[in-house]
């Protein structure tokens, strides 16, 4: 559900559609994006915007319940995920509810971006910078 406004016509447009439980991915340049599932592309050079510029552009609009990781960020990007889970803390303190966060496999990762109702493509370019956040209620 919608909390406020974005410029981005097709990323206001996803997330004023989703409904509870729904589910939308953040990735970086990357990530491979299913056949059929909506992309949304803001990516337009190396690191231009930062997955954490999408993410927290999102996350600001979207009422997020739980995310899910791919356990290979803790090994391979650890400073990405220490600054992921701190502004989920942030999130939680501002939405006034607690996010589950899951830890998959990469490879479980992008089977289940299948199932999203879009995947928001980043510029960023270091490895694992992904998130599937779930869409919660504000009521």
């Amino acid at each position: 559900m919608k909390k406020g406004t974005v410029l981005n016509a097709d990323i206001s447009s996803v997330i004023s559609r989703l409904g509870h439980t729904d589910t939308l991915v953040v990735c970086d340049a990357g990530l491979p994006i299913p056949r059929g599932t909506d992309r949304i592309d803001m990516a337009l050079t190396q690191g231009v915007p930062s997955f954490m510029q999408v993410v927290e552009v999102v996350t600001a609009e979207m009422q997020v319940e739980a995310a899910v990781l791919a356990a290979e960020i803790k090994q391979h990007n650890p400073q990405l995920h220490e600054t992921l889970l701190g502004h989920i803390r942030q999130l939680q303190q501002h939405q006034g509810n607690t996010i589950d966060i899951r830890y998959i496999s990469h490879e479980q990762f992008k089977q289940q971006t299948a199932d999203s109702q879009a995947v928001i493509r980043s510029g960023e370019c270091s490895p694992y910078a992904n998130i599937i956040l779930c869409a919660g209620v504000t009521f």
